[in-house]
């Protein structure tokens, strides 16, 4: 007979040369210490209620005695012929009551109902099929800026300020008129101005004239000057005239 030690197990069955796989060794990230010591300081700095690094009161602001202590307001003077306030109602006074009132509100809720003017109801508009209502009289859909009394009239304001420009103009005209005549200078009529015009017009002609008769090719060096002096008195004739066209009153100094 066998001793209890020695007995039949069923975990006795189990090969004792059996081998456990082997385990795969984890995947470990190169910036693994990095990261660490990144999320160690910045959250170092955050394990602490308000800034981190706190300023050190001075020792000249020490705690002193009865600092905390509220303070007394100040000692009034008393006065025995103050007004006194009202006596207090005694046990035995009673308040009156069992008023009533003859009035039926009913009656005349009734009637100020019936009397009264009905309500308007507010101006609305819907944009949407679900029912979304707005003010009308502030979406600019209702007219009504263009019923006022004083719509299409020029503002008092404008009227003065263009009042005060013309004034100004008519200032600056005068004065012009005066400088004009102290400097002598003479206003070119109508018929002077057009035959102005017209000689200037007539000189470009024919300086147009003399430079369509130049030759195609400018082989020379005069031909070259004399291309550039009728170019440049074409062009100043073409200024004058458009100065003359454009300006109606022209002033000439005299003689």
């Amino acid at each position: 007979m066998d001793s209890p030690c020695t007995s039949e197990s069923i975990y006795n069955l189990i090969p004792s040369d059996l081998k456990e796989p082997p385990q795969h060794l984890r995947y470990t990230s190169l910036f693994r210490a990095t990261v660490k010591d990144d999320m160690k300081k910045f959250k170092t700095s955050m394990k602490t209620m308000g800034p981190a690094k706190v300023e050190v009161p001075s020792p000249k602001d020490f705690l002193k005695k009865h600092s905390k202590e509220k303070t007394l307001p100040p000692k009034k003077k008393f006065n025995r012929r103050s007004p006194k306030k009202p006596a207090v109602p005694l046990r035995t006074d009673h308040p009156v009551m069992g008023i009533q009132s003859g009035k039926n509100f009913i009656n005349t809720n009734a009637a100020d109902v019936i009397m009264g003017v009905a309500k308007k109801p507010k101006p609305i508009y819907v944009d949407k099929r679900t029912g979304d209502k707005h003010d009308l009289e502030t979406s600019g859909l209702f007219p009504k800026y263009i019923n006022k009394k004083d719509y299409g009239i020029t503002p008092e304001y404008i009227c003065k300020r263009n009042e005060d420009v013309k004034k100004a103009q008519e200032e600056y005209d005068n004065y012009i008129q005066e400088n004009l005549k102290k400097a002598a200078m003479k206003r070119l009529s109508d018929e002077e101005r057009t035959a102005v015009l017209q000689g200037l017009k007539k000189n470009w002609e024919e300086v147009h004239r003399e430079f369509q008769s130049l030759s195609v090719f400018i082989d020379s060096i005069p031909k070259k000057i004399r291309k550039q002096k009728l170019e440049k008195e074409m062009k100043q004739l073409e200024h004058d005239i458009s100065i003359i066209e454009k300006h109606k009153i022209i002033y000439i100094a005299n003689k």
